[in-house]
């Protein structure tokens, strides 16, 4: 499944660039996210709760930061596998500067397997958006508590 996006965040570029490889700000703002711990250069170990449909169970995975041209990109590789399946995603991240903070771009691509990708294409398309309209809430909370 394709995944693809552009968001408006209140915040100057390099900002948004340090908060989005920030292991605490991180989890904070993935739904579900119960740990982020870092094992390595750039490599993180994570565990989150999933929710879909009547689905739901513990993932445990890693998450890795390759191809960083300070502050403007990134690619982010997320994998994890639990009783009710897996899922291997990447994509690559694209900040530029904008006149009231700066825009975000997202493109990428997600794998599912297991009973979590028996609910079908269509929710997990709506599911995905709205994880990812969640997490873009919750960073420009974090940019306005941390600036208080």
């Amino acid at each position: 499944m394709k995944i693809g996006g552009t968001t408006a965040l209140p915040f100057a570029q390099d900002a948004a660039y340090r908060m989005l490889q920030h292991p605490a700000v991180l989890c904070r703002c993935m739904p579900g996210c119960e740990s982020l711990e870092k094992t390595g250069e750039d490599e993180y170990a994570m565990r989150m709760k999933m929710v879909l449909a009547a689905i739901s169970g513990k993932f445990d995975g890693k998450v890795r930061i390759t191809e960083q041209q300070p502050p403007s990109q990134f690619r982010l590789h997320v994998e994890g596998a639990g009783k009710i399946g897996f899922m291997n995603g990447s994509g690559l991240i694209t900040l530029t500067p904008a006149e009231a903070g700066c825009s975000l771009q997202f493109d990428g691509e997600v794998q599912v397997g297991g009973t979590i990708a028996s609910v079908g294409q269509r929710l997990m398309e709506t599911t995905a958006r709205m994880l990812i309209k969640r997490f873009f809430d919750k960073l420009a909370t974090e940019a306005v508590t941390s600036a208080a």
